[in-house]
């Protein structure tokens, strides 16, 4: 049985205005359901216990931010940061390519699905995914935010368009890219392509990066960033935080109410998802740690990537990490139990903003000044650890202004003007989370239990800290609490964790001056006030003696 919607004329003549003719067969906006019959069917996936289905992708198990490029056109030349994360490509380049990829797409059969980006619809953006691979489709089904109105759906008009197809390659000496894999947008045509990559965060993160564009513009600021509420919907938290530092961990609270774990606007009125789903890191996730989140690895609907799997019993491994650390599941934000399906809030109360620092020598928790919020926003530290990456053999500082500067189209003093104005309009709370280690740095110390954080973000959330002293850190300036609810004394200090007190202050000065230097190369045109708030690697050894 054939179940295939058939799209009025007017799609088909979309399609012919994007250059894609002589196609075999075009699918349009099938249910989840027949999305999965048509994975297994092509031999895309399989299904495993309880219903996920499982899909592997390849050479590629994470983003290519060196394949990323932008188009160098008149509507947005002069707003883009150019430089080495925001690359430019010519347009005729981009022409050259897309004419290949349609001509590689005649004769092969499609999916296509209309969605929207962003939660409150005075700033929803309609998109439209086109691939040739029915996981792809099943992919941006499950992530974005679907319409359910079937007359509507059927008038669909997408303002950006994404062309997918990860088994066309690119010939870097024609097309003008770094390697066979690409991810091409051009704001003027608001069309994307993707190609040579199977991996599907390339789709969920090109999407964003349209946000990030966009909703600047429009007055509302764009974030990499999770977010719930607690009682109601005006005690709104938000994290900040780059991968692998907890955002969707922290968020996911059964004590409060998810919006989302990863994409959100702050506009006048408050805080909306750019999402439908989520997109949770699973490598050793366990139902005591993480619970919410491992019962969606159990359930029909959720895509298990690069997650192993038995094929006898279809049981899959989630502490396996032999096709890559960066295992994942894409599951529609209704499989967390308590989440809001407006997808929005009020404005924030408390910002946390997430690092998990390989180092040992960061605070697990501290409140920031608005200086210092803004400093470390347009930081945007963490660290990358051995075994993560190819070639990372100690700790390496990784410095992301805003927290996501892979996905930043625009300036990051335009996004960190947004966060500063608001912060003061709204008098914001903003804490820096550390959930990285401690007691000496990767190898030697020791991970902050997930436990303990969970304990910080509590106090936090729910004022528990309002009144207790705290300290200021000699070098990074922070002001650390002496107590917390629920975590050892003694953690809350990172230098008392050290047995060998020296080998600490070594170690902070190291990362203090990886801070000043960042901040010189990347952000000096910041404001004598923020400059000021960074950390000072001069002054440990005063501060000590």
């Amino acid at each position: 049985m054939k179940i295939i919607a058939t799209p009025p004329e007017s799609r088909e003549e979309s399609l012919k205005h994007l250059g894609l003719s002589n196609l075999g067969r075009v699918s349009w906006d099938l249910p989840t359901a027949a999305l999965y019959e048509e994975s297994i069917r092509r031999y895309e996936a399989a299904v495993s216990h309880l219903g996920p289905l499982v899909i592997r992708t390849g050479q590629y198990t994470g983003r290519l931010p060196k394949d990323k490029f932008f188009v160098r056109e008149p509507s947005s030349e002069s707003k883009i940061c150019w430089g080495k994360i925001n690359q430019p490509m010519a347009a005729d380049k981009f022409e050259t390519l897309k004419a290949r990829l349609c001509a590689y797409l005649q004769g092969k059969d499609i999916f296509i699905e209309n969605c929207y980006a962003g939660a409150d619809e005075h700033y929803r953006v309609p998109i439209r995914i086109i691939s040739e691979r029915a996981t792809a489709a099943l992919f941006a089904r499950t992530m974005f935010i679907r319409e359910l109105d079937l007359d509507k759906l059927g008038h669909h008009v997408p303002e950006f368009t994404v062309l997918h197809a990860p088994d066309f390659h690119a010939d870097p000496a024609t097309d003008g890219t770094h390697s066979e894999a690409f991810v091409l947008l051009h704001f003027g045509k608001k069309l994307i392509l993707i190609g040579g990559t199977a991996y599907a965060g390339e789709i969920k993160k090109s999407i964003f990066t349209v946000m990030n564009y966009l909703l600047p513009q429009q007055g509302v600021m764009a974030m990499h960033c999770s977010a719930n509420y607690g009682t109601n919907e005006n005690d709104v938290a938000i994290f900040f935080g780059l991968s692998g530092t907890g955002k969707t961990t922290l968020s996911a609270d059964p004590d409060r109410t998810l919006i989302g774990d990863d994409e959100h606007g702050w506009s006048d009125t408050g805080t909306f998802n750019f999402e439908g789903g989520c997109y949770a890191k699973v490598i050793k996730l366990s139902r005591q740690g993480e619970p919410e989140i491992y019962e969606t690895t159990r359930r029909f609907g959720t895509i298990l990537e690069n997650v192993t799997m038995d094929m006898r019993t279809r049981h899959v491994n989630l502490d396996d990490a032999s096709l890559t650390e960066n295992t994942r599941a894409a599951y529609p934000i209704t499989h967390i139990p308590n989440m809001t399906r407006t997808g929005k809030g009020g404005h924030p109360k408390h910002i946390l903003m997430l690092t998990c620092d390989a180092f040992g020598v960061l605070p697990p928790l501290a409140r920031l000044t608005p200086a210092q919020a803004m400093y470390h926003f347009l930081a945007g530290y963490t660290a990358k650890v051995a075994g993560t990456e190819a070639g990372i053999k100690e700790p390496q500082a990784t410095f992301s202004p805003c927290f996501g500067a892979p996905f930043m189209a625009l300036p990051p003093t335009v996004y960190a003007k947004f966060l500063g104005d608001k912060i003061a309009q709204h008098k914001v709370d903003v804490w820096l989370v550390n959930t990285g280690w401690s007691g000496g740095a990767y190898g030697q110390g020791e991970r902050i239990k997930l436990a303990y954080t969970r304990a910080m973000v509590k106090a936090v959330l729910s004022g528990a800290l309002k009144d207790v002293p705290t300290q200021a850190d000699p070098i990074f300036g922070m002001a650390v609490p002496l107590s917390c609810p629920g975590v050892p004394g003694e953690m809350l200090n990172p230098r008392n964790t050290w047995k060998d007190k020296a080998a600490y202050d070594s170690k902070a000065r190291e990362l203090a001056a990886m801070f000043e230097k960042n901040f010189a190369e990347n952000a000096s045109d910041a404001s004598p006030e923020i400059k000021a708030a960074g950390p000072k690697a001069l002054v440990l050894g005063a501060a000590r003696n």
